[in-house]
């Protein structure tokens, strides 16, 4: 079986060494914070996200303009406050990494993450971290690490589990010896063997998983058992229970799905059980809901649409699911998807559009690139009474101020934010 289009990974997974452009947005001279209402973070696809309380943390990411693109600076990163709808942004000091592309980001702990990626001269296997608890963010670069660091590589996932990082998959590159002794590496014959660093490299896609363990800075592969899932990349990756679970990212009719027991590091190939299946596709997200329940969210189909179907798949019973919503006129790929507050689903950025197109000589890069910055909720469960009654004082309050004074200043400070007149996130129920 084949990888994900061709055209796709040699581009976004890179087929060669890819430089970044050496446009940054931004400066290092902003201010500390800036705060602005009406979505004033820069569109963008590319980024890292995650949630964390009631605020959505966004970092990286880029641009394409007029044929160009442009990547955001590693010194900032933006703060969306899912109730009152506010965007903020908060500088970055101390190590700051490169600019990155196609990097993978975990959050653990109040730390990010951040593993692997394209900076300006090629594809990098370094480790960067920030804790977002401090009243500073100072970026730490990882050092003095124990164990073999995996391959440089992007377009890779990670579950968080019990304090570790656990990568899987990715496209990048791994010298004569290393392809020779690996049976987790399939060579892109699309690409071009290159000279780097003294060693003949090949460049491909992996199916290894590799642990970080961040209190004793410890790298280790683990042994795996049972059938793996064929190396990819540009695949969507989620964590339920102790298994992790990965789709996509590879050219096929239909997706096929996979996970991981992190217990007994075994494999399994889910076999669907249902007629219904969505199509094959990359770029697309996975996320956790429920206890037994997964939702996947758009991406590029392996005939270049950009999709925006809602599936879930019930781990128990095995069994896709297509979701009605209202997002339909919003398709999406390259976006970020966290799991919010009862169970919903946040969607920001990607795009709309398919930024690249090849024929049978070239890479042609379009003019530009729909990129988005809108925040869309998924509801995917009933919303407990406290909820609906806060959502309903909130879209009532100049009816009810008299009677939402006498409330507890805590949920008054709730209610208050939910008033303020800025744009907030579209929620809608999945039928």
């Amino acid at each position: 079986m084949q990888c994900k289009q061709r055209e796709l990974m040699s581009v976004f997974s890179g087929a060669e060494p890819q430089q970044l452009s050496a446009s940054v947005m931004g400066s290092s001279e902003e201010p500390a914070v800036v705060t602005a209402q009406r979505s004033p973070v820069p569109p963008r696809s590319d980024h890292i996200s995650f949630l964390e309380g009631h605020k959505l943390y966004v970092w990286g990411g880029c641009q394409c303009l007029d044929g160009q693109e442009t990547f955001f600076p590693s010194d900032e990163i933006w703060l969306y406050d899912m109730e009152s709808g506010v965007w903020s942004r908060r500088h970055m000091g101390g190590e700051v990494p490169p600019v990155l592309s196609q990097a993978c980001g975990a959050y653990l702990h109040g730390i990010l993450y951040i593993f692997g990626g394209c900076d300006i001269n090629s594809h990098t296997n370094t480790m960067y971290c920030v804790d977002l608890l401090g009243v500073e963010y100072n970026w730490r670069k990882v050092t003095d690490t124990v164990g073999g660091t995996p391959s440089p590589r992007v377009r890779h996932s990670c579950w968080v589990y019990r304090n570790r990082l656990i990568y899987f998959g990715g496209y990048g590159c791994k010298t004569v010896r290393e392809v020779n002794n690996s049976k987790s590496f399939m060579v892109d014959e699309a690409s071009w063997a290159t000279v780097g660093s003294d060693f003949f490299q090949f460049w491909g896609w992996n199916n290894e998983v590799h642990m970080f363990e961040p209190v004793s800075a410890t790298w280790t592969e683990p042994q795996t058992q049972g059938q793996p899932p064929e190396p990819r990349a540009s695949h969507a990756g989620t964590i339920l229970g102790h298994k992790g679970y990965i789709c996509g990212g590879l050219e096929m009719q239909m997706i096929d799905i996979h996970c991981l027991d992190l217990v007994t590091w075994t494999w399994t190939q889910i076999e669907h059980q249902a007629a219904s299946v969505p199509r094959g596709r990359t770029l697309h997200t996975l996320t956790a809901i429920s206890d037994d329940t997964l939702f996947l969210f758009g991406g590029l189909s392996t005939f270049g649409e950009v999709l925006s179907d809602g599936w879930e798949f019930d781990t128990k019973t095995r069994e896709w699911r297509e979701k009605d919503h209202a997002h339909k006129d919003k398709p999406r790929l390259w976006h970020s998807a966290d799991k919010g507050r009862d169970g919903d689903v946040v969607i920001f950025g990607g795009s709309q559009t398919y930024l690249f197109v090849m024929d049978s000589v070239a890479v042609l890069r379009s003019p530009s690139q729909n990129h988005c910055a809108d925040v869309l909720v998924f509801q995917t469960q009933p919303y407990s009474l406290s909820r609906l009654c806060e959502d309903c004082i909130g879209k009532h309050i100049f009816s009810v101020q008299e009677q939402a004074s006498w409330l507890p200043t805590k949920l008054q400070k709730t209610i208050s934010k939910r008033t303020l007149p800025c744009t907030l996130p579209s929620s809608y129920r999945l039928s």
